[in-house]
């Protein structure tokens, strides 16, 4: 019998590592599948994009804020992995009279390795973690050695229009702005804030506007109205490289150097 906590600090214990998984969130489905752990894997939502073959090999279950729950009752999985912030606590709980439901919490880089090592104890491939671990913890050495010279600007960071919504703090993306030596100025906000444009301009004097490709499909429509309060320079950004944590986050310190 083994015995691990996740991230949110509850105690699951197995007596044979996880065979089936159902997993509802995408960065976390492409961290299983660069662990070796594709063939474990019997469920995802339709926003698992990578690798792109899964999704017409596996079952889809739904989204990531709403699940099938009869059909992931179907696949008879025995582990099924979510995450505090793309997945509801009312969906968690319903999913828990399945089988046991691993929630991550992924606010820092440290958070995100910490993800990685839990992933190889959970599913017995301590090894392949590790790998993965050692391999990111290099580009991120060698990014901050990139980074270093690079001066500080401010930024805002936009995920949604109508209404306009921008990445505050208590989020991975703040994190990795910080990073990329972005300073928030919506930082003193919490999570994803709604705002207004026409008060841009009074919220830090923003450098640059990053608008991302994800959730929202930002165009140069968006680009010009929000043009219209600021002069700061709107750069287009992919969201991936910002938000999904996991393995995806090695590619991510390759494309950061690439966009400064």
């Amino acid at each position: 019998m083994k015995t691990l906590i996740d991230q949110l600090g509850t105690s699951h214990s197995f007596a044979s590592a996880p065979k089936r998984i159902v997993s509802l969130v995408p960065s976390q489905t492409e961290l299983l599948y660069d662990l070796g752990q594709e063939v474990k894997i019997v469920g995802l939502t339709k926003f698992c994009v990578h690798p792109v073959h899964l999704k017409s090999i596996k079952k889809i279950i739904g989204g990531t804020k709403k699940v099938h729950i009869d059909r992931i009752r179907e696949l008879n999985p025995d582990l099924i992995i979510a995450n505090k912030e793309e997945n509801t606590l009312d969906m968690v709980m319903e999913l828990r009279q399945i089988c046991p439901v691993w929630v991550t919490n992924i606010l820092t880089y440290e958070d995100n390795l910490q993800m990685i090592s839990d992933f190889g104890q959970l599913l017995n491939c301590e090894t392949e973690a590790q790998i993965w671990i050692d391999k990111i913890d290099f580009a991120y050495r060698n990014f901050q050695n990139f980074i270093q010279e690079i001066p500080v600007k401010k930024a805002a960071y936009f995920i949604w229009a109508n209404p306009y919504m921008v990445a505050g703090s208590d989020n991975f993306i703040n994190e990795m702005l910080q990073l990329n030596h972005f300073q928030n100025i919506y930082e003193s906000k919490s999570r994803y804030p709604e705002i207004e444009l026409e008060k841009i301009g009074l919220e830090g004097n923003s450098d640059l506007i990053l608008l991302s490709s994800e959730p929202f499909p930002f165009k140069e429509e968006h680009a010009l109205e929000i043009g219209r309060y600021t002069h700061a320079k709107t750069v287009f950004v992919d969201g991936e490289m910002f938000s999904w944590y996991g393995s995806r986050i090695l590619k991510a310190f390759e494309y950061f150097k690439l966009l400064h």
